[in-house]
């Protein structure tokens, strides 16, 4: 389990107002840890922020003591029958952080996360749609998640109503599981109606969020849990879309991360299927059944896993390899370490990157992987 002080360092570096998620990946680009960034002077904040984030950084936020006690206890709870005991936080350069989210534009810098937490690396698919859908599209999108999930793939969905309740259900009762990806704390069930749905996945599959518990569902979040849908997933299935649709931004994050589309027709005559019809002609894959799915991603995982991170069992002989440890890093903080001109480090990190032996992560940052 975390440590309180790490965990402290996270929350203030997340949760402080006027700072925001880009001026927080700035920061731990700069210093290479909340904490460094937390105990770095105003000075030196200022000058990768700018002068409101890092005054705003100088003072904890309201509440941060209670929040840390919050979190400490629910990750400590240990009640079987709602899945408490399989609770974790788990921070971007962690084992078990999903590797496909760091192609993302905007990767999360902290998940909260309960239930199997070994899904995070499973291979996984979306299956996002409709909040009012027809019988048929309900129908299908329990169907696709059926067999899917019997096929070995995760499906991950938004735990919203209409499509997305039901390819959890159908999820379910495969053999892969269900991610649910949520708007909110995961105290917190939204919708309300959906809660005995959420403490089945919390058991049987995984519930995650990025939010902090006690965050209740507000509107602007449900976009930004979209890009973790399609971020987490090798393609995104749209069931049953109208045009005006939240899943066809899902649809649209996953195309520009270079996931597969997917989408399934239906009658000319429904509104429900305009929003899939306008993906088809945008280049998403028609599909009418859950082969047609496997037969575009069975060769994507075939192809093998992208690279995760571990922790190496031997002393690295490579004084770079040492000086950046196993967290992310960036190019200033290892100038600062090694002693090294940038120019002699960009020479050396390409050499470690072709050799498999570096990663070079979104936001100008480095991480030693291991090839699993």
């Amino acid at each position: 389990m975390i440590e309180r002080d790490e965990l402290a360092a996270w929350l203030r570096l997340l949760e402080t107002p006027k700072l925001g998620r880009e001026s927080a990946r700035r920061l731990l680009s700069s210093f290479g840890s909340p904490q460094a960034a937390v105990d770095a002077s105003v000075q030196a904040r200022r000058e990768v922020v700018g002068d409101a984030a890092a005054t705003a950084l100088a003072t904890p936020p309201p509440g941060l003591g209670s929040m840390i006690d919050a979190t400490l206890a629910w990750l400590g709870d240990a009640d079987s029958d709602t899945g408490a005991s399989r609770r974790a936080v788990v921070t971007l350069g962690d084992p078990t952080y999903p590797a496909w989210l760091l192609d993302i534009a905007d990767p999360p810098l902290l998940l909260y996360a309960q239930g199997m937490i070994e899904l995070l690396t499973a291979d996984a698919i979306a299956i996002v749609g409709s909040r009012n859908p027809t019988p048929q599209g309900e129908q299908n999108a329990r169907a696709f998640a059926k067999n899917l999930s019997n096929a070995n793939w995760v499906v991950v969905s938004g735990l919203a109503l209409g499509i997305d309740g039901a390819a959890h259900e159908g999820a379910l009762e495969g053999g892969a599981g269900t991610i649910a990806v949520v708007g909110t704390g995961l105290d917190r069930v939204y919708p309300k109606c959906h809660r005995e749905l959420a403490h089945r996945i919390a058991r049987d599959g995984l519930m995650l969020s990025e939010y902090a518990l006690g965050t209740p569902p507000l509107a602007a979040h449900f976009p930004l849990r979209n890009r973790l849908i399609a971020g987490m997933t090798r393609g995104t299935l749209v069931v049953e879309a109208a045009l005006q649709s939240g899943s066809l931004i899902t649809a649209r994050l996953a195309s520009e991360a270079g996931r597969e589309v997917f989408a399934i027709p239906g009658s000319i005559h429904s509104p429900q299927s305009r929003g899939c019809h306008a993906l088809i002609r945008q280049g998403a894959k028609l599909v009418e059944s859950a082969e047609d799915v496997l037969e575009e991603l069975q060769p994507i995982a075939s192809a093998g896993r992208r690279p995760t991170v571990e922790p190496s069992q031997a002393p690295s002989a490579d004084p770079l390899l040492d000086a950046m440890g196993h967290d992310l890093v960036s190019l200033e903080a290892l100038v600062a370490r090694t002693g090294w001109p940038s120019h002699e480090l960009n020479i050396r990190l390409l050499d470690l990157e072709l050799s498999g032996q570096v990663a070079r992560r979104p936001g100008q940052l480095f991480q030693r992987i291991t090839i699993v």
